[in-house]
């Protein structure tokens, strides 16, 4: 499977409040497998102490640039040895070091010597980071390839609110893996669906379909870290929008249907994940139906295919499709993926993936079957993506 394996992570923390963040970022990254070097400035060590970085990182902390470890070159060591440096949080002191290529203290003379991608994650004051000298150094460290995950807007410890705030751990863990995948859809517009729709009958009460949205979002998710643009139509889902991710919330099928048919001619790609509604109601009320003895017979009118109709186009883009059901899933399941025209079809038994934090599926494309294990869904998510992607290359000309 095409997937990022365990990484050596290089950790920077500098002298900021939002220290404290840095301590549960890398309990996540070790409980991911990755191995974390932390590397203080001795203004950090003010706000967090190295014993309790080592305590969670399980090696020795780099503070001191002086001392005699790997015969005074522990700079260049440790930025040898790490795929991604980390800096976090980053002031607006070490980012203009950054900018202005300094190195008066261990974590600026290795983030000087390293040889991996670099990410800094600026906290600061509101007005810090507005300064027109914090963004020109902002904008040369663009320029030079480095990667600024947030800042975030909110409140700051000085009692304002603004931007300047650290991302969360969760926000950074979240980035920093994204950085560490492979990149095979990199250039890849993504267009996809996910979650339920739901469909009206009055003004309380609706049709839809079980769908908790995991399966879908882990895939955004995924996409965005491979290298895609993802544009997500979301029905209505209690999830947060992946980051990097841009979401376009819908409730019925016929309202993601426009949705997708307006940006489908744009797409490289299209995944429907989405669970939509096979009918809808013929005549809603606007107001609710009382309730009575007598039967309520409700007329339903079929809603449009989304993954059909893209399918069709003139110059389609490359489909993919899904589907969920509870029984005799290899037949229905290749029967859907002829029906549609379709390269790939990812299907699943109904009933053991619903609202579940894991998933397992069978891939059908022109080559047959192959199953992808029971497994977290972001881990299936980019099996199949990894699966997409070869064939993609493969029937590009």
């Amino acid at each position: 499977m095409e997937q990022a394996s365990p990484k050596h992570i290089l950790l920077g923390i500098t002298g900021g409040i939002a220290a404290y963040k840095a301590a549960e970022l890398v309990r996540l990254l070790v409980k991911r497998g990755h191995a974390v070097q932390v590397a203080m400035t001795p203004a950090a060590t003010r706000f967090i102490t190295p014993t309790t970085m080592q305590a969670l990182s399980g090696h020795p902390v780099l503070v001191d640039q002086w001392e005699a470890a790997d015969n005074g070159m522990a700079h260049i060591a440790a930025g040898r040895e790490a795929d991604l440096v980390v800096i976090a949080p980053a002031t607006a002191d070490f980012l203009a070091k950054l900018a202005h290529g300094l190195a008066d203290d261990l974590l600026s003379t290795l983030c000087l010597a390293r040889d991996c991608p670099l990410l800094a994650a600026p906290a600061m004051n509101k007005q810090m980071w507005a300064n027109p000298a914090t963004q020109r150094n902002i904008a040369q460290l663009a320029a030079d390839g480095v990667a600024l995950l947030g800042p975030a807007s909110g409140e700051l410890a000085c009692g304002e609110d603004g931007a300047g705030r650290m991302l969360e751990a969760e926000e950074l863990a979240e980035e920093i893996e994204a950085a560490l995948q492979p990149k095979p859809l990199a250039g890849i517009n993504l267009l996809m669906t996910a979650g339920p729709t739901y469909e009206a009958i009055d003004a309380v009460r609706g049709i839809t379909n079980r769908s908790s949205g995991k399966m879908g979002y882990a895939l955004a998710r995924a996409a965005r870290e491979m290298g895609a643009t993802v544009t997500l139509v979301s029905g209505p889902v209690a999830l947060p929008c992946p980051a990097g991710v841009t979401r376009i919330a819908v409730e019925s099928a016929q309202q993601m249907y426009q949705e997708v048919m307006r940006r489908a001619g744009e797409a490289d790609w299209f995944i429907g994940v989405a669970a939509v509604a096979d009918y809808r109601v013929a005549q809603t009320s606007g107001q609710k139906i009382k309730k009575s003895a007598a039967p309520l017979a409700l007329e339903l009118v079929a809603n449009p295919d989304i993954l059909a109709d893209v399918a069709s186009l003139p110059d389609a883009p490359f489909c993919i499709g899904f589907a969920a059901e509870s029984e005799n899933l290899h037949d229905y399941a290749a029967a859907k993926r002829r029906a549609k025209r379709l390269p790939l079809l990812a299907a699943n038994l109904a009933q053991s993936a619903i609202g579940a934090d894991d998933n397992e599926l069978i891939l059908f494309d022109d080559n047959g079957e192959h199953p992808l294990p029971r497994a977290d869904k972001p881990t299936v998510a980019r099996a199949l993506l990894a699966h997409a992607a070869r064939l993609y290359r493969k029937g590009k000309p």
